[in-house]
């Protein structure tokens, strides 16, 4: 049987490149050699692509990188500079995205801006090369916390109010406190303060504009805290939901990848018929904002039975710990089989939309 090559793009420039690291780790090792070819690809914080030492003969490298050396903890390092593309001006873009042309599917294991929001994907598309997860507007939008919560509304999707600040904005809460103080477009909790006091707001919008130009201030919802999984193209399935217990006074980056940070409960202390309407309401988010291949849906359930979408993550956390590829394991589908049905998802839609004229 032919193998399928896959290239597993990693780290990149955000501040969530270590979380990208990990995440990609546990796909490399999860995905069956007797079935799949694997390209690490390690993109540095500088923005420097690199072909690890362990690229295939097809990109012109050596073996692939075995998990658990030091190269493999962290590959951009471990690049030589004649494998080093660079990402900018001067065509670096798009000779990596040539050298890419010889694999048949990318997974980007990417975690927020310049991965996660369409940036690549849109250097995928113009490539013509099949991949994982959502395309470029949907990666967008659901980056855009602003723009997201403005599609969801005006699809009836119940979510958290908000105001948007740019620069030049006066700092206005008109939500009373605590609110929540959040860049736009970031991932993980970073940057983001939960306030309590109209002296704590300048220094948390502060913070939030160290991260983007575009800051939200948002609503404080009570509510159990409940994230479900979504994975498909034209339709969707939803996990079974899990219940997010924080180990804090919310659910901040410490909560999310300390040890102990938090606990989740599978399935959520809900009735079922509240159950599936989180489910129903991550799907029909997934839809309004035209996701394929997975996301997950991070949502509050409100004391009134009511569900609020939060967000949604085009490319969540994937090691074999994460949520969720842990609420698919309680699905069903374990974490090699979602993988694989991920990779049948994007070259589904590569031969679909390929059909298309433009």
């Amino acid at each position: 049987m032919t193998r399928i090559r896959v290239a597993v793009l990693m780290g990149g420039r955000s501040s969530e490149h270590d979380v990208s690291l990990a995440s990609a780790r546990s796909v490399i090792a999860a995905l069956d050699p007797a079935r799949y070819e694997t390209v690490p690809v390690a993109i540095g914080r500088d923005g420097r692509w690199a072909l690890s030492p362990g690229g295939t003969a097809a990109l012109g490298g050596a073996p692939a990188l075995a998990a658990g050396t030091a190269a493999a903890a962290d590959p951009a390092a471990a690049a030589s500079p004649a494998a080093t593309l660079p990402l900018g001006t001067g065509g670096g873009a798009l000779a990596t995205a040539g050298a890419l042309g010889g694999v048949d599917v990318v997974i980007p294991v990417l975690h927020g801006p310049f991965g996660e929001d369409g940036t690549v994907q849109g250097l995928l598309e113009l490539a013509g090369i099949p991949y994982v997860g959502s395309g470029v507007g949907a990666s967008a939008v659901c980056m855009d916390k602003d723009f997201f919560k403005k599609v969801l509304r005006d699809s009836g999707i119940p979510v958290a109010r908000h105001v948007a600040l740019r620069d030049g904005d006066a700092i206005e809460n008109p939500f009373g406190y605590p609110v929540f103080v959040k860049p736009a477009r970031l991932g993980s909790s970073i940057g983001i303060s939960k306030v309590r006091s109209a002296g704590e707001l300048e220094a948390a919008v502060a913070l939030a504009r160290r991260h983007d130009d575009k800051v939200l201030i948002e609503e404080n919802i009570e509510g159990v805290e409940v994230e479900c999984g979504v994975l498909g193209n034209r339709r969707p399935l939803a996990s079974i939901p899990g219940e997010i217990v924080a180990n804090a006074d919310w659910y901040d980056f410490d909560a999310k990848y300390a040890a102990g940070g938090m606990d989740l409960i599978v399935p959520p202390r809900l009735d079922a018929a509240t159950i599936a309407l989180v489910q129903q309401v991550s799907i029909d988010a997934f839809v309004a904002t035209e996701c394929e291949g997975m996301a997950r849906a991070d949502c509050f359930v409100r004391a009134d039975g009511s569900v609020l979408v939060n967000e949604l993550n085009t490319i969540p956390g994937f090691t074999p710990t994460s949520v969720y590829t842990k609420l698919f394991e309680a699905s069903g589908i374990p974490y090699a089989e979602l993988l694989d049905q991920l990779i049948e998802l994007a070259l589904e839609r590569h031969e679909r939309r390929s059909k298309l004229e433009f």
